[in-house]
């Protein structure tokens, strides 16, 4: 037996929660098929087959919290039947011993019938979790939907724009088997009259319910706020997001705008892209930009390395394809770690004003929000603009309330005249 173990997680994370069994006991496997997903607080591991075989024994239940190297189940290297290759992998031994019969003639009337997809055939589609995730959910056969990630693997934008022939059952249909034990998440599959029900926090909710907690405690956490005119650079978007769309493929948001008003006003006040280690502070000549992305395991804050070093196009690609990867569950250990500073955006949410909580160990963190027209004063003259309130939380600690309130006023002035940008 080839014990299957909890491999190395990544830097400072010692557990997980076995998130689901991809294989069943008897199932054969092939090397590199996903015989479960283990569920960080950061992100989503998927445990292979280091070598073909017959998945014996699951020792451990979906939900249970294990730890690096504790033993998940047991694969028997021996068991796989001659002449069963990759291409059978999934089916249970038994059926894999047994003979394939030969087929009879279909009716006439069935002939015109298109054969089942390739995928389908051999059940080893490759998929992502959240792709797994919501397919089940929504009945869909993952093996018959085509893969556009690396290597074939099935994206959840693919299960999302699945066609409706994909779909195992009709809905109907699949709710009536639903019972009242397993209601889905938030409470939405609760039994008519059931006024509460318990659901167990997973590892990475837990996670980010101490990073907060933690955050909150061992910093002197306080907010300034300050309103920003977004009529210029709504301007310069409009005049070129199309231009720069159609010549690098990217979409021309505010956000890196943002990012490059953030990294020079880090510059000038450098304590706020600092970190305190005990009676020490440590200054960061560089700027590794946290963006907060909302996804459906949970807020995740993947940054963009050397942001101060990149341009604005550069920056959009880089900061779409870092929110795509938290998403779709693809991200990685490296983009999860190192971050300097974060921005986070509540208004995409419609959040006209907030305090963001600082992701600690970091001292600062900017909130952006919903821009709404408002009327203001402008050279004696009441006149209607876009204006967004801005946010920065700090910890006053190591920064002061006048570098705080100093560091938005830049901010502020950087995106009202985004040509001052460029000449810094």
């Amino acid at each position: 037996m080839l014990p299957i173990k909890v491999p190395p997680l990544g830097e400072s994370i010692v557990e997980a929660t076995v998130s689901r069994w991809v294989k069943k006991e008897g199932d054969v496997v092939a090397a590199g098929d996903t015989l479960v997903d283990l569920e960080t607080d950061k992100i989503t591991v998927e445990v292979p087959a280091l070598k073909p075989g017959v998945l014996a024994k699951r020792l451990k239940n979906e939900g249970e919290v294990v730890h690096v190297d504790d033993v998940l189940g047991e694969l028997d290297e021996t068991a796989i039947p001659a002449g069963v290759g990759a291409a059978q992998a999934g089916a249970p031994a038994s059926q894999a011993q047994a003979p394939a019969p030969t087929p009879a003639a279909p009716p006439a009337s069935s002939r015109s019938a298109p054969p089942p997809p390739p995928a389908a055939q051999s059940g080893t589609t490759k998929s992502s979790p959240a792709a797994r995730r919501i397919a089940d959910e929504r009945g869909i056969d993952i093996a018959a939907i085509a893969g556009t990630g690396r290597g074939g693997v099935v994206s959840k934008p693919d299960v999302l724009a699945a066609p409706a022939g994909a779909e195992r059952a009709p809905v109907a249909a699949r709710a009536s088997t639903a019972t009242p034990s397993s209601p889905s998440r938030g409470g939405n599959g609760a039994a008519p009259g059931e006024r509460e029900t318990r659901e167990k926090m997973s590892t990475r909710r837990k996670r980010i319910a101490e990073n907060l907690l933690q955050s909150q405690h061992a910093t002197a956490h306080l907010t300034t706020f300050n309103e920003v005119d977004m009529s210029a650079i709504n301007a310069l978007r409009e005049k070129y997001k199309e231009k720069v769309e159609k010549e690098h493929g990217v979409k021309l948001t505010f956000m890196p705008f943002f990012v490059r008003a953030a990294c020079q006003a880090l510059k000038q006040f450098p304590t706020v892209n600092s970190q305190v280690d005990g009676d020490s502070i440590i200054y960061k000549h560089y700027v590794n930009m946290g963006i907060a992305v909302a996804s459906e395991q949970g807020l995740v804050v993947p940054n963009v390395k050397d942001a101060d070093r990149k341009g604005t196009i550069d920056l959009s690609r880089e900061i779409a394809e870092v929110a795509k990867r938290a998403r779709d569950g693809k991200l990685t250990m490296d983009d999860l770690t190192g971050g300097t500073f974060t921005i986070t955006n509540g208004g995409v949410f419609g959040s006209l004003v907030s305090t963001p909580i600082i992701n600690y160990p970091q001292v600062g963190i900017l909130g952006l929000h919903k821009t709404q027209d408002r009327p203001v004063a402008v050279n004696g003259q009441v006149v209607i603009r876009p204006m967004m309130y801005i946010a920065l939380s700090y910890d006053h600690r190591i920064v002061e309330g006048q570098q705080a309130v100093l560091f938005l006023v830049r901010v502020k002035e950087l995106i009202e005249d985004p040509a001052a940008m460029l000449i810094e």
